[in-house]
């Protein structure tokens, strides 16, 4: 099983380069819109750009990845809570220790390798009881990430410390808790709720900041293609996850996602769930990507999937 993971996983991030960077070098193309709008906070390390979207809720964005990683800071009175660690590429730790005193817990919003690049920095890691999550615990060897330290995959020479692309690897934790639908995590003043979502990955949860209409999605929803052909990816659980969280677009007023750009409209969510009951059905047109993957294109989002069979 882990030699056909590292296989597909090479072919599958290959496959999505071109995709992503449309043949430009990574590092010279132009900043996504939407960030400017929020306040950029200065730290010691420049390969995070970390925006403040709320007094309490810092955007730690990786933009010099092609793979433009979010990991979210939210903070109550008595604990800050850390959503995704990122690629592992600098430290994360160093840059949530200069934005707060509090002690932090990481909750991932699914193990993909450039989620939990971070996770051996922090001690307290809540986790889904998944053999999924505990496989991506025991560490992601080179050969499942060579591509994201591939020439046109990432901008280098702006790592403070340079890393060995030739051993670059996902480091094991250790979960010190576990996470299930509907657990509470009681930050002080701020009680934030964990919604399972499987289908991007079978351990793909969501968090819910009900009192505030707070919704970060991770990988279930962002502005970009999203990705739903990944080994362990099941189509049938994520139009149910997809369903679950359009019905509480009424009741939102922030969308973050785990990509690209830092907020999205609620509105969007039901326009996705829509737009893929649509795709499901076979009643949308897509886009030829490779021999193995079609993009069905709609307003600000994508779905990046399998060809169809004829």
């Amino acid at each position: 099983m882990q030699v056909f993971r590292s296989l597909f996983l090479i072919a599958f991030i290959g496959a999505l380069l071109p995709v992503t960077a449309q043949g430009q070098s990574w590092c010279s193309r132009a900043a996504r819109p939407g960030w400017e709008d929020h306040e950029r906070i200065s730290t010691s390390d420049p390969w995070f750009h970390v925006h403040r979207m709320e007094s309490d809720i810092y955007a730690i964005y990786e933009p010099n990845n092609f793979q433009e990683i979010i990991s979210w800071l939210i903070l109550g009175t008595r604990r800050a809570l850390l959503f995704d660690t990122g690629m592992g590429m600098s430290q994360i730790s160093s840059v949530v220790v200069e934005l707060t005193d509090l002690p932090v817990t990481v909750i991932n919003s699914h193990t993909h390798f450039d989620h939990i690049g971070g996770n051996a920095e922090f001690n307290d890691i809540l986790s889904t009881d998944t053999e999924y999550s505990r496989q991506s615990a025991r560490g992601i060897p080179h050969a499942d990430v060579a591509q994201e330290v591939a020439p046109d995959a990432f901008c280098g020479e702006r790592l403070i410390t340079p890393i060995d692309t030739a051993k670059f690897h996902v480091r094991p934790f250790n979960s010190t808790g576990t996470i299930r639908d509907g657990s509470i995590i009681d930050l002080g003043g701020r009680r934030i709720e964990v919604l399972r979502v499987p289908g991007h990955t079978p351990d793909a949860v969501s968090l819910l900041d009900r009192d505030r209409g707070f919704l970060w999605t991770g990988d279930t929803f962002y502005a970009g293609p999203i990705w739903l052909y990944f080994p362990g990816t099941d189509l049938d659980a994520y139009e149910e996850s997809i369903t679950r969280l359009a019905a509480l677009a009424p009741s939102l007023t922030n969308v973050f996602p785990g990509h690209n750009t830092p907020m999205a409209n609620p509105e969007l969510l039901p326009s996705v769930r829509d737009a893929f009951k649509e795709v499901r059905a076979g009643a949308a047109s897509f886009v030829e990507q490779d021999d193995e993957l079609v993009e069905y294109q709609f307003t600000g989002f994508s779905f990046l999937m399998r060809r169809p069979a004829r």
